[in-house]
Formats: C-alpha cells, sequence, structure tokens
C-alpha cells in the first residue's frame, strides 16, 4: 500500500485533467505536498495508507484557481481615481501617487492583503507585475501560496529605478535569487509597448532568454494603442512585438483586447500564453477581448482578475462568470464559452499560459497539491441535478461565490481551513493600510492644483524621454554651418524648416514648470507653408549635471496635442504669467558615432534678435546613453567646427525674459 500522509475523502472531486474526469464520491491522496492518487473515496481507502484522513463530507474538490495576471500590491490603492479614462488615471492618478508612496513597505503590506482575498477566493497560483517585486516574493512564499512573480521594466522613472537599466539590474538580481524556489518563478516584466522602447523590449527578452523564465507583458489592452502603432509603425502590436524577437521568450500577454486572426495566429504558434480579465476590459471600457477565436486556435487562454486598482476586487469566481457570459453575448451565441471550458481556463489552461501546468492546474498524479474545497450546499447554489455529469461546470461558474470556499491547500500545505485563514493575519496589513489611504488623500487634495494632472486629463498626454543632453551658442558663421551640414560629409536623416510660434504659461511654484503652447509651421523650398501642428508640452524643473560644453538635464516632459485654442489653455491652466516667442528653425537630425542628435538653427523673430543661435539636442531614456552623449559633445562640436563659439547657458524663455526685464 503506498504511503500518504493525508487523504481527503467524501468530496466530489473535478479533476480539471485532459480528460476532465469527475469522481462524485471522490478522494485524493497526498505525500510530501504531492498528488499521489486520485479516485473514488473506496479505491483509495484500500490503495494507501494515510497518516491522516480528512472527511469533506460533499463538497466539491477542485485544483486552486489560477490568476494568470495581477498587480497584487495595488490593494493599497484600491478605489483610487476610479471611473476616468484608462491614461488619465493610469498617468495622473496612479504612477504619480505610486511614485510618492511605492516603497519595499508598501508592497509588503499590499502583497500580504491581497493573498488573503486570493485565498478566501480560491486562487493558490497568480502572475503578479509590479515594483520591489524582491518584496513581494518574500511575502508570497510567507503566505505559502505559488507565484509567477515579474520585475517591472519601463522607460519611465519608476518608484524603484531612476532609469530602465537600473530596472533590469534589478529584474536579473531577482532572478538570480528566487530561481528554483518551490513556489516563486521570478519573470521579466516590461510593462508594454508603450512605456518601454524597442532596446528595452530586447534586453527584456534578452534576459528572460538567458535564465529561461517568463516574460509578462501587457499586449493590445486599448484600441488607441493599437491605432498608435498602425499610425507610427503601419503594422499592430503583436506584429511589431514578434518582429523584436519578444516571442522568442516564454510570453505571458495579458489583455489582448484589440488583436486580430492573424496576431491570434502568431500568438498560438509562439505557444505565448494570454490572460484574459473580464472586470477590468469592463471597467476601464478597454473593450472585449476574441477569447472564442483565441480558445479555437488553442491559444492557452487564463483568466485574470488585473490589479485591485482596476476591478476593483481578486475575485476570481466573478471573473469566471464575466468571462463566460461576455464571449456569449459578444458573438451572439449561447453555447460560446461554456461553464467547462471557463473552468479549464481559470485552471489548467491559466497553468500552461504561466509555463506551470507540469506543476499545477489539476488534481492529477504527480501534480502538487495546489487545491480548494467549495461548501455548494447553500441558498445560491441549490437545488441541483444530476443526470448530467458536466452539470457541475455549470453551479461552479454560474452560481458559486467566493463565499463558498472553506479550505484552500498549496504544496500540501493548508492556507484556509474550515474558513480560517492559516497563514496570513491580514488585519494590522489593514491598519496600516488605513494610515496610507490618509496620506494619499492629502496628496492628492493639495495636487489638486497640479499643472501635469490637468495637462493629463484633458487627453493624449504622453511622457517624453527623462534625460536630455543640450547646448547652445550663438553662432558666428551661420553659412559655414550650412556647408557642413548639407556637405554630404555627416549622416543625416532628415531636415526640415519651420516656423514656431511659442506661447508659454507661468507658474508661482517653480516645481509646476511651464506650458508651452506651440504652432509649428513646415515650409517648403519656395517658402510656402505646407503643413501645421499644434501642441502642448509641460516641461518640469531640470536637475543639471555639467559635462565639457554641454549640460545634461533630468526632468520631465509631457506632450500633448494642442486640439484647444489659447484662450482654452489661458482659462484652463490659469497661468500667473504669459509671453510668447516666435523664431524660425531649420533642424537636421543627424547620426554621429552611432548617436542621433538633432541641430537646430534658430532665428528670434519675436522678440527680435539679429543674432543666430544654434543648438545641439539629444533625449534618451537611458541615462548610461545620455552620459555617452554628452561625452560626444564636444567631437561633435569640433567636426561642426563650433569649438570657439559663444556658449548660451540659458532657455529662450529665459534668454528672452532677461533681456527684455
Amino acid at each position: 500500500m503506498a504511503q500518504a500522509e493525508l487523504l481527503l475523502k467524501n468530496a466530489h472531486v473535478v479533476t480539471m485533467d485532459d480528460s476532465f474526469q469527475i469522481f462524485p464520491e471522490g478522494a485524493v491522496a497526498i505525500h510530501e505536498g504531492e498528488i499521489i492518487a486520485v479516485g473514488s473515496t473506496q479505491d483509495l481507502l484500500s490503495e494507501t495508507q494515510p497518516a491522516e484522513i480528512y472527511d469533506c463530507d460533499g463538497k466539491v474538490l477542485i485544483p486552486g484557481l489560477i490568476n494568470s495576471h495581477t498587480h497584487a500590491a495595488m490593494t493599497m490603492l484600491r478605489g483610487l481615481a476610479d471611473d476616468r479614462q484608462l491614461d488619465v488615471w493610469l498617468l495622473g492618478y496612479m504612477m504619480p501617487v505610486e511614485r510618492e508612496f511605492v516603497t519595499p513597505e508598501f508592497c509588503r503590506l499590499g502583497t500580504l492583503i491581497a493573498c488573503a482575498e486570493m485565498i478566501r477566493s480560491g486562487i493558490t497560483c497568480f502572475a503578479d507585475m509590479y515594483y520591489f517585486e524582491d518584496t513581494v516574493a518574500e511575502a508570497v512564499a510567507e503566505v505559502g501560496m505559488r507565484g509567477v512573480l515579474g520585475q517591472t521594466v519601463m522607460k519611465f522613472p519608476s518608484p524603484d529605478a531612476e532609469s530602465y537599466e537600473d530596472s533590469l539590474a534589478a529584474t536579473r538580481e531577482f532572478i538570480q535569487r528566487w530561481r528554483g524556489h518551490p513556489l516563486i518563478v521570478p519573470s521579466v516584466a516590461p510593462h508594454a509597448p508603450y512605456t518601454c522602447t524597442e532596446q528595452i523590449l530586447k534586453e527584456c527578452t534578452e534576459l528572460a532568454l538567458e535564465f529561461d523564465v517568463p516574460l509578462h507583458i501587457h499586449i493590445s489592452e486599448t484600441l488607441q494603442e493599437v491605432e498608435d502603432w498602425r499610425a507610427t509603425y503601419d503594422m499592430p502590436v503583436v506584429p511589431w512585438v514578434k518582429k523584436l524577437g519578444l516571442f522568442e521568450a516564454k510570453v505571458m500577454a495579458a489583455h489582448c483586447v484589440h488583436i486580430d486572426g492573424g496576431e491570434i495566429h502568431t500568438l498560438q504558434h509562439a505557444g505565448a500564453g494570454v490572460s484574459h480579465n473580464p472586470s477590468s476590459n469592463l471597467k476601464l471600457a478597454s473593450g472585449f477581448a476574441p477569447v472564442t477565436e483565441m480558445l479555437e486556435r488553442g491559444v492557452h487562454v487564463g483568466i485574470g482578475t488585473d490589479g485591485p486598482a482596476s476591478n476593483n476586487d481578486l475575485d476570481m469566481f466573478e471573473e469566471l462568470r464575466l468571462a463566460s457570459f461576455i464571449a456569449k453575448a459578444t458573438t451572439h451565441d449561447p453555447t460560446a464559452a461554456p461553464a467547462r471550458q471557463v473552468m479549464a481556463m481559470a485552471t489548467r489552461l491559466g497553468a500552461k499560459a504561466l509555463y506551470l501546468d507540469h506543476l499545477t492546474g489539476s488534481l492529477e498524479v504527480g501534480k502538487r497539491a495546489d487545491l480548494v474545497l467549495l461548501d455548494l450546499n447553500t441558498l445560491h447554489s441549490l437545488p441541483h441535478f444530476d443526470h448530467d455529469p458536466d452539470a457541475i461546470y455549470s453551479r461552479l461558474v454560474y452560481a458559486t461565490k467566493s463565499t463558498d470556499v472553506t479550505d484552500v491547500m498549496v504544496e500540501g500545505r493548508w492556507l484556509l481551513k474550515d474558513r480560517q485563514l492559516q497563514t496570513v493575519e491580514p488585519e494590522k496589513s489593514l491598519e496600516a493600510a488605513a494610515e496610507y489611504a490618509k496620506q494619499i488623500d492629502a496628496f492628492l487634495i493639495e495636487r489638486e492644483d497640479s499643472v501635469v494632472s490637468k495637462l493629463v486629463a484633458i487627453g493624449g498626454a504622453e511622457q517624453e524621454e527623462s534625460y536630455e543632453v543640450q547646448i547652445k551658442m550663438r553662432l558666428p558663421d551661420l553659412e559655414a554651418l550650412v556647408d557642413i551640414l548639407e556637405s554630404g560629409d555627416l549622416d543625416v536623416v532628415r531636415s526640415v524648416h519651420y516656423r514656431e510660434y511659442d506661447t508659454y504659461y507661468t507658474f508661482d511654484e517653480p516645481e509646476q514648470g511651464r506650458i508651452r503652447y506651440r504652432e509649428d509651421e513646415f515650409i517648403d523650398e519656395s517658402g510656402e507653408v505646407y503643413n501645421v501642428r499644434y501642441r502642448l508640452t509641460l516641461i518640469g524643473p531640470a536637475a543639471e549635471r555639467e559635462f565639457p560644453q554641454s549640460v545634461l538635464l533630468s526632468r520631465s516632459r509631457f506632450i500633448a496635442p494642442g486640439t484647444y485654442s489659447e484662450r482654452f489653455y489661458r482659462e484652463y491652466f490659469k497661468p500667473k504669467h504669459e509671453f510668447t516667442i516666435h523664431k524660425d528653425r531649420r533642424r537636421w537630425l543627424i547620426r554621429f558615432q552611432e548617436k542621433d542628435f538633432f541641430i537646430n538653427i534658430d532665428r528670434l523673430l519675436e522678440p527680435k534678435n539679429e543674432d543666430h543661435f544654434v543648438e545641439i539636442k539629444t533625449r534618451t531614456w537611458s541615462r548610461r546613453d545620455a552620459e555617452e552623449k554628452a561625452g560626444l559633445i564636444l567631437e561633435l562640436l569640433q567636426t561642426l567646427g563650433l569649438e570657439g563659439a559663444e556658449e548660451v547657458r540659458q532657455e529662450y524663455p529665459d534668454l528672452v525674459f532677461e533681456s527684455t526685464s
């Protein structure tokens, strides 16, 4: 007889294996955290010798549910800034609050609260993407849940990294520490194509391949994202990331709301996992993912809650019900996404999406003992009918609530027993979270006059590169510089001529930065205007670092389309001061020493100035790249014949204001 530490008997066992076996009077034998037998209670009592027997008393026994996409620590931000557009919510509220408040302790508290909530919802495993993921992993391991945990990488400065290089270095250390852990699978988590660069995505892919770990990323969540990609790259998001080699890694793609048949084929061919997030997509009005088509094509589609700041809960049974109903409604087919298939998405298919199906996702011999007991002898689940064995799936998906979860086990360890949490006490974490909420409230109240939040709120704002290398000089010989630029000796990518009409709005508090409303008139060779562009730029205060003949600036810059009138912006932003600068600009983009630089030749038209000025500028998300470019400025000045030119340290608004005051 086989030795077993524990035998769960008298359960309605729903295995969720490939053949969807069900044992109405079933049992599961467990030894050293592994399932060693599944079958009828009568058979297992005669075939195993358990040290302990647990009578399930007719409860339903299922594999632990798998939450294929969330941001667990964002329980700390639950309910913050609801009912807003995604870009306003993310850029105007979430990211500013995160930069101000997210710390390792913040993430630990939020993760402990999330784990308690997920356990009560029958979740035994989840895929996470957030900051300070090392601290998240410590909390998850302490609680005893299973997690595929991703350290976030973005082009923006983030709460745990000043630059994306810092994020990548932290990700490497995180992977090296947690590889091989029985519960934690570390992963690389570039946030999304629109918050990364091509270089970041390539480096993240290389890191995932180096350590053979998953890569967790948001893809095609909103229609705007896809339209932007088509306009910029003449292709949707999925083929674009494929072109970068992303699918060489084990990709876990969250959302995939706006993808077509060709993209679905790409995902299936790559073996990528997809996380469907019904509640979050509904709440943020992101759209309806083509889940039925993905499943028909053989894509491994799991179900996720997304973060508790965009859902706003971690209730997987709610997601199961919505996943089925949405599929039926959007296809006009009541047979779409039947209950059994949706249940598979939350278990076995979810495990495949996270590359964990060798460990979990079904009740089978050799898999880890991750399981959940449900009491369906409840008012909302009765009566029930037994003529169809598959009726149990309908009860689980359409009628079961998270409150029906009575017991949860991971690796053979009880995390919830008789409805009592065994490994986490959320009460103290909730008290600390309440104190954080007070501080965040105070921060947001004080920030109501924030210029950046106002800019984001009117739509279309994007954050530009954080690092800028620049030098400005009075131009001693205009024709000599133009001759050099047009000689063919330099690698000129493109050139353009336009007139710029700038209106600057400034505010009492220097930390607010200044708003620039710009009208660009593009001029052809005959001097005629052939295109006009309007845009807003919010330029934050700069932290300067001196380099020979150049200055490296680190500052925030937000750019948005200028779709309203100057009168509107004047009334909307209520600036303290306003002034205008008009100039004629010729611009060349050149590639020098494999780096891109802009060369601007400017002449001030208003206030009028007889001098010509030359600016050399370059921007980047990478601090290292910025430092390398700053070091090249001296060589570039010599190449352009400008090594003796008079340097001008002020930016144009400061130069004009100083000369006219």
